[in-house]
């Protein structure tokens, strides 16, 4: 037996008792004739105690033990002289009698504590090392406790936990498929799946009524801190159902996770529901932040044509937003926020301020607007004395949005509004059914091809298919997308006319999805459902920047797994025996 307890288990009313430990040296402190160290493992951490008096040569062989080391011990429980009220053992210590090193370590790369000196890199390097901090154990902990409650809530609600293939064939429209060579047969590929969608629909029209599966899921796409190439879903599809339907019963799962896993009450009312229009309007993004406000305000009528501002009298798009309180910003902080605004990432050509001072409305466009245009942009906006106006223009007003939401996102940190221990909820719905797109020149499926448009625009399918709304939805929490889903298409008829929108031959689509729409002509059931990231809501109950730490062994922001090297060169052989030849890259 290595141990008769863990190291986070013993108490006051422990002491007097003999017990095993093993664990981890996570440090080593001498005092005079006494040796202290502190034995971790996952539970917790103990102290032990060697005294030089009592037994000088076990004492000798405790100063010898490095960092990580894993040592075994047996000694007795004593009640602890100097306290540790921070600790939840700091009422005992160990007074040791036998020491025994299982395995020497080598002086770690960063010091495994919960604030490490590692950076990201090297820590990812290291995961396995990484993963013995306690803050990151326990982003893997609280995972496994969000898992649990999941399975437990859909099993009550009938689900069946359903596995789906890993190796499929590769579907276009949306993120770029990983491809994978098949051996047996030459010169064709298999792809790791974007999502299980056309299985979770083939499940609805074999019966299963209820599916829901804990899913591995693969997109080759641009990566940050929210994607990883590789990320795990809650995928989940029900029969029978209309919209309604699902929003209630995945916001009822919703509650209970916030209530069972984080400890927080999301209380009894329904979360909002907003159509995709009003949100890109009010906040210029289809998952806007709820926990604070700072809504857009179109400025159009109070700066176009009414000043002698080129930029302004030449824009499609005026938006402003009110900073409460930022009147005092020194001019070295406005600079930083155009600079923000002008960044490529955000793309904006300028940014126009206005200050509301006790002496009237200061604008860094003073000379082009009168003072009754400056006072009717402080009364648009809602600003008092104290306040900020902050205005983004354009030629685009959809792209010009997007800029004025991300500088939004940034005034709500700067201001303290973005508290990661609150949550905001809400549904945002009636999304476009079709998005253009410059690079393939065609309308593409702005969620997936077998998502349902809603049933009054399905005439418009033929006349105005730009303007048609499906009938998807998605579920956003503090800024995040965390789930979506839709009502899928269950008729083949309809189907083969979405996929002719997308400009699709029957040919290509008979080929591509054939399976799908032949299934359908057997009696597919009206369903729907939807995918909740995983990642990212555990990421959010742990007050996360980023997906990466509750994922036990993430990529970098090149898609790199620096611990294992990985993706890495093949040998010929292997290429050989897959009838695969590289060419050089043009």
């Amino acid at each position: 037996m290595y141990r008769s307890k863990t190291c986070g288990q013993l108490r006051i009313g422990d002491v007097g008792q003999q017990v095993t430990l093993a664990g981890w040296v996570q440090r080593t402190r001498k005092m005079g004739g006494m040796t202290f160290v502190d034995l971790r493992d996952r539970y917790g951490i103990t102290q032990l105690v060697f005294n030089e008096e009592t037994n000088k040569a076990l004492c000798d062989e405790a100063n010898k033990l490095g960092r990580e080391f894993v040592i075994q011990i047996v000694g007795s429980v004593s009640e602890r002289y100097n306290k540790n009220p921070k600790m939840p053992t700091g009422d005992i210590e160990i007074i040791v009698s036998e020491l025994k090193v299982l395995n020497a370590s080598l002086t770690p790369p960063f010091t495994i504590e919960e604030n490490s000196d590692g950076g990201d890199e090297l820590r990812m390097k290291y995961r396995y090392l990484d993963l013995r901090r306690s803050n990151v154990r326990a982003n893997l902990e609280l995972r496994h406790k969000f898992c649990l409650a999941v399975r437990h809530f859909l099993d009550s609600k009938g689900f069946l936990e359903i596995e789906t293939p890993v190796l499929v064939g590769s579907t276009p429209e949306g993120a770029r498929d990983f491809i994978v060579p098949s051996r047996m047969n030459p010169g064709q590929f298999y792809a790791l799946p974007q999502s299980p969608q056309t299985l979770k629909q083939l499940l609805m029209v074999a019966g299963m009524d209820r599916y829901f599966q804990i899913v591995k899921c693969f997109r080759d796409e641009d990566l940050r801190a929210d994607r990883q190439p590789e990320f795990t879903q809650i995928d989940c599809e029900m029969s029978f159902v209309e919209q309604d339907d699902i929003i209630r019963t995945f916001e009822e799962m919703t509650k209970y996770l916030f209530k069972e896993v984080r400890g927080y009450d999301l209380g009894e009312q329904p979360f909002l529901r907003m159509p995709w229009i009003e949100a890109m309007t009010r906040f210029g993004s289809d998952k806007p932040d709820m926990r604070f406000g700072m809504e857009f305000v179109e400025l159009m009528d109070v700066l176009k044509g009414t000043g002698e501002f080129a930029v302004f009298n030449e824009a499609e798009y005026i938006g402003g937003i009110c900073a409460k309180g930022c009147a005092v910003y020194t001019r070295k902080q406005l600079d930083e926020l155009t600079n923000f605004v002008k960044s490529p990432q955000i793309g904006a050509k300028g940014l126009v301020y206005a200050r509301v001072t006790e002496e009237g409305v200061k604008s860094s466009v003073d000379k082009f607007y009168s003072p009754e245009v400056l006072s009717l942009l402080a009364e648009k906006t809602g600003a008092e004395v104290g306040d900020l106006i902050l205005i983004i223009s354009g030629p685009d007003a959809m792209k010009a949005r997007k800029q004025l939401c991300e500088l939004r996102l940034l005034m709500g940190e700067r201001l303290g509004l973005r508290d990661k221990n609150k949550f905001a909820l809400l549904w945002v719905v009636d999304f476009p059914m079709f998005e253009w797109s410059d690079e393939e020149q065609r309308l593409m499926a702005m969620h997936h091809p077998f998502t349902a448009p809603k049933p009054s625009d399905v005439p418009k399918l033929d006349t105005d298919p730009a303007s048609v709304l499906a009938d998807a939805y998605d579920m956003v929490c503090n800024g995040v997308e965390v789930g979506g889903g839709s009502i899928r298409i269950h008729d083949a008829v309809l189907q083969a006319k979405i996929f002719e929108v997308l400009g699709f031959t029957p040919e290509k689509a008979q080929e591509q999805f054939g399976f799908l729409m032949n299934a359908f002509k057997y009696g597919a059931p009206p369903h729907g459902g939807l995918a909740y990231g995983l990642d990212r809501f555990v990421s959010l109950f742990a007050g996360l920047d980023s997906i990466r730490d509750c994922i036990a062994f993430p990529k970098n922001n090149s898609g790199r797994d620096v611990m294992l090297d990985a993706p890495s060169a093949v040998d010929q052989a292997q290429l050989d025996e897959l009838q695969l030849a590289l060419a050089p890259k043009a």
